[in-house]
């Protein structure tokens, strides 16, 4: 195609060749990225080691869904739409963005095949993304000046307010999808005015649109605003890739790696060190996260990766009743601290300080229930939960404990058990039994069954819980289940403890429940507890045990094949609305929501609405993590909350699959003044009371 204009690469400024500052450009601009990327990478090189180069196929499969397909961002649609239209736009563009350099040097430059019918197709399509992503661009400044969303604000205690980045960011954007529209549409204008064929320009869009408004101007005119906006797009082009890793978009190079080497399993704790066995724990100097060097590359690279979107504080329940965290400054604030003490211009300062009580509060490290909210928002593979366990390790070694869970921590190390009884109690629930069927008590000599029922502690010793212990107990007999439980030889499952951050108290409780899990002979696990459930599941690690169900899985395959069979609600109970409750540790972290939920609609006329917070999203009751003994500082309890969720659509009657669950929601019941209102059940106490009816 014949050329009105002169291109960048044979024109001249004030006598000296362009093509000279087309060369000088992006090699110094490489030059500068490469030094910055470097000093960026050192401290990932220097961190801890984390093992994330397992199932690489599993790992490029995420990349594809989450990263290049984008598959969270919808789940907050405006901003989910507009981030989708720059992400897919930058990366049509950057074809045209490479070859945009390139011309300025070769002025005929084209790359393979976009010399063809294929090249057609490819000048319209990145004529209209241009378009598109400036429009996006337009609406995110309006959205972040007009219509900000609390999610995006800064509480005035945070020194640092990275707003002003964002909007320079769009203007670097809006700057690109100008410059380079305008360079297309001034050499079509000029072409047009020689009456020369002229290149394809997409209608309706800005290039097609500075065509038409340059179709009368001077052939001088044109020729300006063809070097000057290629000049302004390769000057900012290669300026906005060098600010990129010195701000929050440096998620914009870091977060294809970030989702590559996120975390493929869900449920678990990471080991205390990379390569270091359980039996070698003692041999460790320290434990967890006390200093800056104690995190591990992938933390740092989360640090790198988070894009300030606040989906992670949104949804976390810590932060909507005012406790003194946010999973987003978790990550600004090792971003910060890291960018403070490892500066791209000057010397590396020293990082020996204690992060708990300077980077971090005490408070904010456990106000956490590890509910995993932050992480299952997190549309780039941030991961929280733990960071902040490695940080309670590290103060659970130096003696750093809050009051009021110092004594459940004594009674567990002492009893087995948060509750400081005695062992030979925890199967004290069987005897309101004893006249309905024999529960098999496998610490006696000779006992054997086929099904192992693990109650963990709340259920054998709480007083209310342990009608839901009899509830399971009642279902197993009526299916028919060879089943029976360990107690005495029982110990609390650890859950909360390793979420505690207690990991050598978790070990020794996860070593007795394997070896009685082992000797009872059983050849498979139920359980009505998701925390006993989930650390069993993901944490233990033992090959040698049994699979494990939790009982909301075994009432529904048996609900399937007609073993258990379960009638109307009754005339009472049809007046009610239930509404089910997830809990975090059976969904978010296990993926178990639909078998409760079918559970519940077994029941013949049931009326079941879904509260607006539900399944990946559903509240946490404030349960998790040893949190029922916590005294935290906070404005409204997270059950108080929670139950409010529930009587907003309509329930009255609150299921949950969770003793956890059932003990916050209850207290939450009186709490807000809703008694006589509002019920709460375990799933298993809803079953039985229809179950063979």
């Amino acid at each position: 195609m014949e050329h009105a204009l002169i291109s960048p690469a044979a024109y001249a400024i004030f006598g000296i060749p362009a093509v000279i500052f087309s060369i000088i450009i992006p090699i110094a601009a490489a030059a500068l990225f490469a030094y910055i990327i470097a000093k960026r990478l050192a401290p990932l090189v220097m961190a801890r080691p984390d093992y994330r180069f397992d199932r690489p196929g599993r790992r490029v499969f995420n990349v594809i869904k989450f990263w290049l397909g984008q598959w969270k961002h919808p789940r907050y649609m405006v901003a989910g739409v507009i981030h989708i239209v720059i992400f897919f736009g930058f990366i049509i563009l950057s074809i045209r963005s490479a070859e945009m350099v390139i011309k300025g040097i070769s002025e005929g430059f084209v790359f393979p095949g976009l010399n063809t019918w294929a090249g057609d197709i490819y000048y319209a399509l990145k004529d209209y993304a241009a378009t598109a992503v400036f429009i996006a661009v337009v609406a995110a400044f309006v959205r972040r000046v007009f219509f900000k969303p609390e999610r995006y604000t800064y509480p005035e205690s945070y020194p640092r307010n990275h707003t002003w980045e964002a909007l320079l960011v769009l203007g670097f954007i809006a700057i690109l999808m100008v410059a380079e529209s305008l360079y297309e549409g001034a050499a079509v204008a000029a072409q047009v005015q020689a009456g020369l064929e002229s290149d394809f320009l997409a209608p309706a869009t800005l290039a097609w649109f500075f065509k038409v408004l340059m179709l009368d101007s001077a052939n001088s005119t044109l020729q300006g605003a063809h070097i000057i906006s290629y000049f302004v797009h390769d000057i900012v082009f290669f300026t906005f890739l060098c600010f990129l890793p010195l701000g929050k978009h440096f998620h914009v190079l870091t977060s294809i790696f970030n989702v590559y080497f996120m975390r493929l399993d869900k449920g678990n704790i990471r080991p205390v060190r990379y390569g270091v066995g359980d039996e070698a724990l003692d041999t460790l100097e320290t434990f967890g996260v006390k200093t800056y060097q104690d995190f591990t590359w992938k933390d740092i690279l989360d640090f790198y990766t988070c894009a300030d979107c606040g989906r992670c504080s949104d949804n976390c329940p810590a932060n909507a009743v005012g406790r003194p965290l946010s999973p987003r400054f978790i990550s600004l604030k090792g971003r910060d601290y890291t960018f403070d003490h490892f500066p791209v211009f000057g010397d590396f300062l020293k990082t020996d300080e204690n992060i708990a009580g300077t980077v971090y509060s005490e408070d904010e490290i456990w106000s956490c229930t590890t509910c995993g909210a932050c992480e299952r928002e997190c549309p780039i593979g941030n991961e929280y939960i733990n960071k902040i366990v490695d940080m309670r390790r590290a103060m659970v070694e130096d003696g750093n404990v809050p009051q009021s869970l110092q004594k459940p921590l004594q009674c567990l190390e002492k009893r087995g058990n948060p509750y400081g009884k005695m062992e030979k109690k925890r199967a004290d629930w069987t005897r309101e039994l004893a006249e309905e069927f024999e529960v098999k008590v496998l610490e006696k000599k000779g006992g054997s069954a086929d099904t192992l029922y693990f109650v963990d502690s709340v259920s054998a010793y709480d007083e209310r819980m342990q009608s839901v212990a009899r509830a399971t107990a009642r279902i197993l007999n009526f299916a028919g289940i060879d089943f029976g439980v360990l107690g005495k030889n029982e110990k609390d499952s650890g859950n909360e403890v390793r979420r505690f951050g207690e990991e050598m108290l978790y070990q020794e409780l996860k070593d007795q429940n394997i070896e009685a899990i082992l000797n009872s002979g059983a050849a498979g696990i139920v359980t009505a507890d998701p925390h006993a459930y989930n650390v069993i599941k993901n944490d233990y690690n033992s090959g040698d045990l049994p699979p494990i169900e939790h009982i909301s899985q075994f009432l529904c395959r048996n609900i399937k094949n007609g073993k258990i069979r379960l009638g109307g609600p009754g005339e009472e109970a049809g007046q009610k609305v239930y509404t089910y409750h997830d809990p975090c540790y059976l969904g978010r972290h296990n993926d178990i929501y639909d078998q409760p939920r079918d559970v519940i609609d077994a029941i013949t006329g049931v009326n079941r609405v879904e509260m607006a917070r539900s399944r990946d999203r559903s509240f946490c009751c404030g349960g998790g993590g040893l949190m029922l003994f916590y005294e935290a500082r906070e404005d409204e309890r997270m059950g108080v909350r929670r139950v409010k969720m529930a009587r907003e659509a309509g329930a009255n009657v609150i299921v949950t699959a969770c003793p956890f669950c059932l003990a916050n929601i209850e207290d939450a019941i009186k709490v807000a003044g809703l008694e006589g209102e509002m019920e709460a059940i375990d799933l298993c106490e809803l079953v039985v009371q229809h179950i063979g009816s």
